[in-house]
């Protein structure tokens, strides 16, 4: 029997084992559009079933497109670029072009410069190995940008197939949906939601009669903290308005806890400020650096929340690393929750993650 596969997530339909991915009940197989039991819970009941599927798994899957003649359109969430940024791209995609797609533009103050943001993701993406054909700025939840992001796909694939390659939660699916509706008045034709790894296969939307589009499965970074939070705790730190920076005077010898998945100390250096650009919705604590220890140890799950308590049994212990900040406007920046602007510089920090989160250094984008 010719294999099916799944509109949702792209697995191939089974039937017979209900722990395994696919599974799809006999009587729903005529329905006219049919989706594993694992996509209809996830859709209809905001409900997350666990595979068997393994990280390599994920990778070998996307580097299948090395053996295609292909466009590759690559997401990254704006929010979160070097958390969300897939290292070793070129290599699983061979020669194929790349567009590469920042997502969730909406999500960032209004005064940021766009064209600025552009050259540095061009030369961020460069430093980092990936040659790319062009940059666009967009919101796959909003519909920004996407006439230009069009054109540029129709432009650059030569009546070839395209892949949308990503990272987990970088909004690939919600990207696709959108020029699924806009070309047709679809809505949501694939499965998404807050969660990694909802896409589990390749899913193809055909473009004409001779090439298609494919939804590829989001690549697993483990150093982003959304793969250590339950989904509740993931709404919390994932922002869905335009982020508000909240600005912190401090002082050396102070403590800054954003929740209590991380936490910044000001070692030494001229009184400043500290700009944080999170989720309006992660709390934002401080205190004196002396007592920074004892107040976390006694505060959280509760007053540091999130994390909420089941988290913090999923949440690796914290770490610290301590940074000199040269005289400049600086990023420090914690992938997968957000990144604090230091104005002046010239300070040295501490900075305590969950171990295996690595915070990266940049030159302030904003």
């Amino acid at each position: 029997m010719k294999a099916i596969y799944c509109e949702g997530c792209g697995v191939e339909l089974q039937s017979e084992n209900k722990e395994k991915a696919g599974y799809l009940p006999k009587s729903a197989w005529n329905n006219e559009h049919v989706i594993c039991q694992r996509c209809f819970r996830l859709k209809h009941y905001n409900e997350v079933q666990d595979v068997e599927f393994t990280d390599d798994d994920y990778l070998r899957m996307i580097h299948q497109i090395s053996d295609t003649n292909c466009l590759v359109v690559k997401i990254v969430d704006i929010f979160d670029f070097n958390g969300s940024f897939i290292s070793g791209l070129q290599r699983l995609t061979g020669s194929n072009p790349i567009i590469l797609i920042g997502n969730k533009v909406d999500l960032l103050p209004k005064s940021t410069n766009r064209n600025k943001l552009i050259h540095w993701m061009k030369k961020t993406a460069s430093d980092n190995g990936l040659k790319v054909q062009d940059v666009f700025l967009i919101s796959a939840a909003k519909g920004q940008g996407f006439q230009e992001v069009e054109q540029a796909i129709e432009e650059k694939r030569k009546g070839q197939d395209v892949y949308v390659v990503g990272c987990t939660n970088v909004g690939k699916s919600t990207f696709i949906n959108q020029l699924i509706n806009r070309s047709s008045g679809v809505e949501d034709a694939i499965t998404t939601s807050y969660f990694p790894g909802t896409t589990l296969g390749f899913i193809q939307i055909p473009l004409d009669d001779h090439s298609s589009l494919f939804d590829t499965p989001g690549v697993v970074n483990r150093s982003q903290i959304v793969h250590y939070v339950t989904d509740k705790d993931l709404k919390l730190i994932t922002p869905k308005k335009e982020i508000k920076p909240k600005v912190y005077q401090l002082q050396d010898k102070q403590t800054l806890f954003f929740g209590g998945f991380a936490r910044l100390d000001f070692e030494r250096g001229m009184k400043q400020s500290f700009i944080g650009y999170f989720s309006n919705q992660l709390m934002i604590h401080r205190t004196k650096l002396v007592q920074a220890d004892e107040f976390y140890e006694k505060h959280v799950g509760e007053l540091l929340q999130p994390p909420s308590a089941k988290s913090l049994e999923l949440l690796p212990p914290l770490v610290k690393q301590t940074v000199k900040i040269p005289h400049e406007r600086t990023d420090i920046v914690i992938p997968g929750l957000g990144w604090v602007m230091i104005p002046e510089g010239g300070i040295t920090i501490t900075v305590h993650v969950p171990k295996g989160i690595h915070i990266s250094i940049r030159k302030a984008l904003i």
